[in-house]
């Protein structure tokens, strides 16, 4: 069972990234590095300020910082408990791939950058989902997009972005949910439902 879904995985990979050419690569190399993405970052920094104030906007930096690195280190765990090679690695595909990513590294089950921006898609779209009203799915069309320039650059699998997608999308609930915790639990703290 396990042998079958790898070779769709393989073979969906061999297809995605098939499909790019090299008038989208600079968009796709882009979307994939993760510093492109802090005007945005911003933004969301500005919004949630303006929402819910100084005080909740500390707090709620703190747990991103916190929740970005959970899902960094889990996403390096499995990568050296499973251990299996990026498609990008030498020996891997004898079909000629499209790798044009900086650089590869050796393991890639599961995609970080898939899990961190589902984990932020979930957890600031939840957060601010009174607010405005589609900025749910636009962030979560955002992580799509960073997810799937993985595959196009050429570093993770299809099954590796998918997992990384449904952890973040975890991840991101739960720190919502801790943070829902923290405010209703400790009298110091201001509803961020307001």
């Amino acid at each position: 069972m396990i042998e079958v879904l790898l070779t769709y995985d393989h073979e969906l990979f061999y297809y995605l990234n098939s499909l790019g050419n090299n008038r989208w690569d600079d968009f796709w190399l882009f979307v994939t590095n993760k510093f492109s993405f802090i005007p945005l970052y911003l933004v969301l920094l500005f919004l949630i300020y303006k929402k819910l104030g100084i005080k909740k906007t500390l707090m709620i930096m703190l747990l991103v910082g916190a929740m970005i690195t959970s899902t960094d280190q889990l996403a390096n765990l499995f990568k050296h408990l499973f251990v299996r090679p990026r498609p990008c690695q030498p020996g891997i595909f004898e079909e000629a791939i499209r790798f044009i990513a900086p650089r590869c590294g050796r393991y890639g089950y599961f995609s970080a950058h898939a899990a961190s921006s589902m984990a932020l898609a979930f957890f600031v779209g939840l957060l601010l989902k009174k607010h405005f009203k589609y900025l749910f799915l636009i962030l979560v069309i955002w992580s799509l997009l960073v997810s799937y320039s993985r595959i196009y650059v050429g570093v993770h699998y299809p099954l590796d972005i998918l997992t990384g997608m449904v952890i973040g999308a975890g991840i991101g609930y739960l720190y919502f949910l801790l943070l829902n915790f923290i405010v209703n639990h400790f009298p110091s703290s201001v509803d961020i439902n307001k």
